[in-house]
Formats: structure tokens, sequence, C-alpha cells
């Protein structure tokens, strides 16, 4: 991903924020240098279309926590955009992202995903991740469909079965 993408990248995040099933978030942020910060930047992936090279999905990482014992923990966020959903493109990044983490020693990938987001729940499940928790009214929604109302987030994690076993 480079600060070219960002245009595209903040359209499919609005994408995401107006199904009121991505993310807590109401409007992505206003340049890609803030959208980077906190980032772990082999996290920040773009996958393009083979036709033209548009951008039609995303991945981020983040830390988790500045203490040294967390690491190899990283939180992604994974976005497609609505006309190239269902096409692989998920999973693609996915299996881009999980790749590059683990050859950088990251043994332990999380997110927090909304109970109503089946799609993105599948996506996570067929590339080993699980469920470990679930957070119950966590966040109260300022934006969307789902405006006002509290919002329970489930805890997916995968643990790599390369890196961290040292």
């Amino acid at each position: 991903m480079s600060a070219a993408d960002w245009p595209a990248v903040a359209a499919i995040w609005r994408e995401g924020i107006a199904t009121g099933h991505a993310t807590f978030t109401a409007e992505p942020v206003a340049s890609f240098a803030a959208f980077c910060e906190g980032k772990i930047p082999i996290g920040n992936l773009v996958a393009r279309d083979a036709s033209g090279g548009a951008v039609v999905g995303w991945t981020t990482l983040s830390k988790v926590s500045s203490r040294c014992v967390y690491e190899g923990v990283g939180e992604l966020g994974v976005y497609v955009a609505a006309a190239a959903r269902g096409h692989g493109v998920g999973s693609a990044l996915m299996r881009q992202l999980i790749a590059r983490t683990e050859a950088a020693g990251i043994w332990t990938l999380q997110a927090g995903i909304f109970p109503e987001n089946a799609g993105s729940l599948a996506l996570h499940a067929r590339h080993g991740f699980r469920e470990v928790g679930r957070r119950e009214r966590i966040g109260k929604m300022t934006h969307g469909p789902r405006a006002g109302q509290w919002r329970d987030v489930l805890l997916l994690e995968r643990r790599s079965p390369v890196a961290g076993r040292d």
C-alpha cells in the first residue's frame, strides 16, 4: 500500500462503514499519513483487480500493546470493495498477510468482528481463526443504520503453526 492508493483505500473503507457491520469508525481518517500511524507496515497491503490495477481490497496490522511480551501479536483489519466481494479477494489478502506476518515472527493475529458480519467471520474461519471471546456491549455506534445501539464484538485469533514456536 502506498500514498497513491489512499483514495481507493478510503473509498473501500467508506463502503464498509456504510454497512454498519464493519467498524465503530464513523469515517476514514483525513490522510494516508494519519492512516499509517500505529500500523505495522508489513500489514498494509492492497489487492488490485487483474484488468486495470484498481484497488479492490486492503489490510492493515496494528500492535495490540507496546509491552515487549506482546511483540508477536497483531490486530488485523481487512476490507474488500463491495463489487469485489465473493471473488477471492479477501482470501488472497489473508494468505499474503499471514505469510508476511509469520515471516516477521508474529505468532498471533487477532480481529474484532461484529457478530452480524457473516462474511468477515467466514473469511477468518477459512484462514484458521477461532472465536475466543465475546465483548458484550463494548461500544455504542455513532453512525449508520445502528446509530445509538450498543454492539457486541467477537474476538477471533489465529495462532501461527510456525512463528513463535521456539
